[in-house]
């Protein structure tokens, strides 16, 4: 369904034959509920069957034998995969059916709509991975689509610049990624999940890698989840991402997106039992974040970064419960927290009116509560704390030096290597070098002349 949503939107818009907004929004429904209720149908039958694992293989799509390498398309229904993907198609729609009238009449309509397919394709597509190859597909599209609608208002220079930023941080992670898969490949022949975390369903399944193997892969993995979560170090992108409109805020950095990085740690937590190295960077990290989160939180001046960093909190602790092995109860937190986070960014317009409505009735002289908390802190820490958390601890600066500038300019000088390289091959460099002899020498014959 959400292939058939995307092939729909995409094609109407690749030949310039645009949907009316009440077919897209007819095309958005249908999908999402016949989705949802196809999900709900086999979350259904593996509670009467007994059944806790169904794969739907694919077949290998690359085969390159000299390498050990295979593209293998699988999908696999488990009690991780299906209650994410009926949380992804339960929230999707209703941010659908709220941006339908959030956007009515917005020059962007077609625009979001079409992203928001491509969004939701990856979201089905990541929760169903059964391979670390095809969970990094649904990956890549779900950050496209976010990088995309953080630049929904391209006709402003902030936007472009935010989203350039947002995803800057993703290719960082995204390469941490791609190492973690090519090492699963060399370590075990395969990136099928069900190889590399034992036959058994998840939870209970066993990681077939010694403590060394899982430590490094596991380090990338978690580097990969803490870019895609937001979490420490990566967390100056996420005010940022509050550029696009509200209805991709509460799908990407509220409730969906934000979680997918706790979602891929999830998957692969058997390599935690073999690891208590990485397990205590699980820790150290959620726990690091969550405390991040919860300070910088309190000193924003605006409502969506404000739920933006409260969601960062709740992330935090989950990835803390993944790393004390509360699998389950990690499932449930963010399955609460994903729709409580959606229905108070949709409402935070709403908010502000009801809030400045009820100023307006009371007064504006209202009594002022101060914290236990407030009076134990020194009034100079106080003030460094204020200041730290104001500038959500100078981590969007920080990101800039020693990420983003880097990689930009190690892309730059590969850029400017490739193109030496292919003017060498097709000999536009032998002929710039003639030129430059001929010019070389008629500026010299000139010079003979005029002597």
């Amino acid at each position: 369904m959400p292939l058939l949503l995307l092939a729909v939107f995409g094609l109407t818009a690749l030949f310039n034959r645009p949907l009316s907004e009440l077919a897209m929004a007819r095309w958005t429904e249908t999908t999402v509920v016949v989705g949802l209720i196809a999900a709900v149908g086999v979350l259904v039958l593996m509670l009467l069957t007994g059944v806790r694992n169904v794969p739907v293989e694919l077949g290998n799509w690359v085969v390159i034998p000299e390498q050990h390498f295979h593209f293998h398309l699988r999908f696999v229904f488990d009690r991780l995969s299906v209650p994410f993907v009926i949380l992804t198609l339960v929230l999707v729609g209703t941010i659908g059916a709220f941006a339908n009238r959030y956007l009515h009449r917005e020059p962007g309509y077609g625009r979001f709509f079409l992203y928001y397919a491509v969004f939701l394709l990856g979201m089905i597509t990541a929760s169903l991975a059964g391979t670390i190859e095809t969970l990094f597909i649904g990956w890549e599209l779900v950050g496209l689509s976010s990088a995309l609608l953080v630049a929904y208002f391209h006709e402003r220079t902030s936007p472009v610049v935010n989203a350039v930023r947002v995803w800057a941080i993703y290719r960082f992670a995204d390469a941490a990624f791609l190492v973690a898969a090519v090492a699963l490949h060399h370590l075990t022949g395969a990136g099928d999940f069900s190889g590399l975390m034992g036959t058994e369903p998840w939870p209970d399944g066993i990681a077939s890698l010694t403590s060394n193997q899982a430590l490094f892969v596991g380090l990338m993995l978690l580097i990969a989840a803490a870019g895609k979560s937001a979490l420490i170090p990566f967390s100056g992108w996420l005010p940022r991402a509050m550029e696009g409109p509200t209805p991709s805020s509460a799908v990407f950095y509220g409730a969906l997106s934000v979680h997918l990085g706790v979602y891929l740690l999830l998957r692969v937590s058997p390599l935690l039992d073999i690891s208590m190295t990485l397990r205590i960077c699980v820790i150290t990290l959620g726990l690091t974040s969550a405390i991040f989160g919860a300070l910088v939180g309190r000193a924003q001046t605006d409502i969506k970064s404000a739920l933006a960093f409260a969601s960062l909190t709740q992330v935090g602790i989950i990835v803390v419960e993944i790393g004390l092995g509360l699998h389950y109860i990690a499932l449930i937190h963010i399955i609460g927290h994903a729709c409580l986070r959606t229905l108070q960014l949709l409402r935070a317009p709403s908010i502000l009116h009801d809030y400045h409505t009820l100023e307006n009735a009371m007064g504006k002289n209202l009594p002022q509560q101060s914290s236990s908390l407030k009076q134990t802190i020194p009034p100079s820490l106080q003030k460094w704390l204020y200041r730290f958390a104001l500038e959500r601890g100078h981590l969007d600066a920080m990101l800039d030096q020693f990420i983003v500038k880097p990689f930009v300019s190690l892309f730059t000088m590969c850029n400017q290597l490739e193109k030496k390289w292919t003017d060498y091959l097709s000999g536009d460099n032998l002929e710039h070098q003639q030129h430059q002899n001929e010019q070389t020498h008629s500026e010299t014959s000139s010079m003979e002349d005029l002597k």
